[in-house]
C-alpha cells in the first residue's frame, strides 16, 4: 500500500477534482507497448493493401533513373527537374502508407486516456536531476516491474520472430531465383505478412500492458483520508462559513420579500403569530399571489409595514396559517383557497369603495371556507420555535 508523506496510507479512490488536476497537469495513463502496437498494424496493412503498386512506381522510377538521356545527363539544370520529378512520384508512391502510419501515431496514444494537450506536462522538473530520487527509482516496484515487462516483450517478440522466419524461408530464398519487379513486389509482400504477424505479437504485450498502465495510474492517484477531508473543505468551505452564507442568503431574501409588501393588497394575520401579504392582478395572474409571510416578528414586521402604507389588515387565523403553509413566496394561492381569498379580496375592496365615501361599511366575512387538506389546527407547533 502506498504511503503518503504524512504517513497516512492512501486506501481511498481519487475524487473528480483529483483526476482534473492530474488530467491538466498532463498525468494520464500511457501506454507505449499500445501505441507501437498499432503503428505496426497500420504500417502491415498498408503494406499489404499499396505494396503492389508502390512496387511498381519504385520499379519505374529505377528504369526511368537509369536511362536518362545523354542530353539531361550534360545538364545540371535537367538533372534537377528529373530529380524533383522522381522525389515527387515517389512522394505520391508512398503516401497511402505514410497516412496510415500517421493516422495510427495519433489514434494510437488517443485511444488510451483520450486526446490531451498539457503544457504543464512540458515543463522542465528540477526533481528528475536528483541523483538520490534517480537511485529511488532505478530501484523501485515499478521498475522492477518494467524490467520484468521488457523481458517479456523480448520473449514474445523473439518467438514470433523465429515463428515468422521459419514460415516464410521457403518464400525468402525463393526470391533470389525471381524476376527483378515480381522479386521486389514479392518482397514487400512478406514484409507485409511479418509485419501483420509481429503486430499480433505485440497485441499480446499491449494486453498486457494497458492494464498494467490503467492500474498504477490509479494508484498513483489514491489519497489519504485526510487529503479527502481537506479537498471537501477546499471545495465546500468550512461549516462555520456556509451558515454565514445561508444566514446571509436569508437577510437578503427576506429584506427582498419586505420590499414587496407596500404592493399587496391586503395582509392577512392570525393575529399575532402569522402574517401574510397577498396581491390580486387580474391582468398579470390568473389567481392571486403571496408577496410576503412570515410568524413572530417577521410577522410583526409585516404588520407594521402594511399599517405604515394604509394596507387593509385582516384577521383570519385559520386562512392565515392555511396560506403560510401551502405557499410559497412569490407564488399563486392553490386553487382550494380560491373561495376564501376572494370572499377576504371582496371585502377589501369594498372597504375601499366605503372609504372613499361610495357604499355603507361592508360586514367581515367570519367563516371563509377552506378545504380540510389545506386547514392547520391552532395547536400546531410554531415553526419558528
Amino acid at each position: 500500500m502506498a504511503e503518503s508523506e504524512g504517513g497516512q496510507d492512501k486506501t481511498e479512490a481519487a475524487t473528480d477534482k483529483r483526476k482534473r488536476e492530474s488530467r491538466a497537469q498532463g498525468e494520464i495513463a500511457r501506454s507505449r507497448d499500445l501505441n507501437t502496437f498499432v503503428v505496426m498494424l497500420a504500417g502491415a496493412g498498408a503494406l499489404l493493401a499499396f505494396g503492389g503498386g508502390m512496387a511498381r512506381t519504385m520499379m519505374q522510377l529505377m528504369r526511368e533513373s537509369f536511362t536518362l538521356p545523354r542530353e539531361v545527363v550534360a545538364d545540371t539544370h535537367q538533372m534537377g527537374i528529373y530529380l524533383l520529378r522522381s522525389a515527387w512520384e515517389a512522394a505520391q508512391a508512398t503516401q497511402p502508407v505514410m497516412i496510415m502510419l500517421l493516422l495510427a501515431a495519433i489514434i494510437g496514444p488517443v485511444s488510451l486516456g483520450g486526446w490531451l494537450f498539457a503544457a504543464g506536462s512540458m515543463a522542465p522538473k528540477f526533481s528528475r536531476m536528483n541523483p538520490v530520487s534517480g537511485l529511488k527509482r532505478m530501484f523501485s516496484m515499478h521498475s522492477v516491474t518494467e524490467l520484468l515487462k521488457a523481458l517479456g516483450k523480448f520473449g514474445i517478440t523473439l518467438a514470433v520472430a523465429v515463428f515468422v522466419l521459419l514460415k516464410d524461408r521457403n518464400d525468402l530464398m525463393a526470391i533470389a531465383n525471381e524476376p527483378l519487379q515480381q522479386a521486389i513486389a514479392h518482397a514487400l509482400q512478406v514484409v507485409g505478412w511479418s509485419s501483420l504477424y509481429m503486430a499480433l505479437g505485440l497485441l499480446i504485450i499491449a494486453g498486457v500492458d494497458v492494464p498494467i498502465q490503467l492500474y498504477q495510474s490509479a494508484q498513483k492517484l489514491r489519497m489519504t483520508k485526510q487529503e479527502i477531508r481537506d479537498e471537501y473543505k477546499e471545495t465546500e468551505g468550512k461549516p462555520e462559513v456556509k451558515g454565514r452564507i445561508r444566514q446571509m442568503q436569508r437577510e437578503i431574501s427576506q429584506r427582498r420579500m419586505m420590499a414587496n409588501v407596500p404592493k399587496a393588497d391586503v395582509v392577512i394575520t392570525n393575529p399575532t403569530h402569522y402574517a401574510v401579504a397577498l396581491k390580486y392582478d387580474a391582468e398579470q395572474a390568473g389567481a392571486p399571489m403571496l408577496l410576503a409571510k412570515g410568524v413572530d416578528m417577521t410577522a410583526l414586521k409585516i404588520r407594521e409595514i402594511a399599517a405604515e402604507y394604509h394596507i387593509q389588515i385582516m384577521e383570519s387565523p385559520a386562512l392565515a396559517r392555511s396560506i403560510y403553509y401551502s405557499t410559497e413566496v412569490e407564488q399563486q394561492i392553490p386553487a382550494g383557497l380560491y373561495m376564501a381569498v376572494a370572499q377576504v379580496l371582496a371585502y377589501v375592496y369594498q372597504i375601499r369603495q366605503y372609504r372613499a365615501g361610495r357604499g355603507k361599511r361592508p360586514q367581515a366575512p367570519k367563516d371563509v371556507p377552506i378545504p380540510p387538506d389545506l386547514r392547520r389546527d391552532e395547536d400546531e407547533p410554531n415553526p419558528s420555535a
